[in-house]
């Protein structure tokens, strides 16, 4: 059985007809905008900028978890830090990045932008 993807309707015209956004492309673009701030080295499921537009969403949703309420979007990301560099800044990065994309790319309002740094690639055991 074919799992159904939840979408979002984000804006509606009557006489032409109504847009609708799958969560998972919400999911897909706060990926690839964590993905391009310098500092992160993946998305939780080893989602890299290199194989992002390769992931399934099922592989997507370990580590990007979205819940869209009207034109609100909250976003939960898991990541792997690049080992020498500011936590907080970077995350920081993360949350602006991710909510321009959002709303840019949607018009959605990205309210809430939550980060667990789940490790720290190319961290060296002493």
């Amino acid at each position: 059985m074919a799992q159904e993807i939840e979408t979002v309707v984000t804006e509606e015209n009557v006489e032409i007809g109504t847009i609708k956004i799958a969560e998972e492309v919400v999911a897909m673009i706060a990926a690839y905008a964590t993905l391009e701030v310098e500092g992160i080295a993946s998305i939780s499921g080893n989602i890299t900028a290199d194989n992002v537009s390769e992931a399934t969403f099922r592989k997507l949703s370990k580590g990007v978890k979205v819940a869209v309420e009207g034109d609100s979007v909250k976003v939960s990301l898991e990541v792997i830090m690049k080992a020498g560099f500011n936590i907080p800044g970077t995350s920081s990065q993360v949350q602006t990045r991710v909510k321009n994309a959002i709303s840019n790319m949607t018009g959605l309002n990205a309210t809430d932008i939550n980060i667990r740094i789940a490790g720290i690639a190319g961290a060296s055991e002493s």
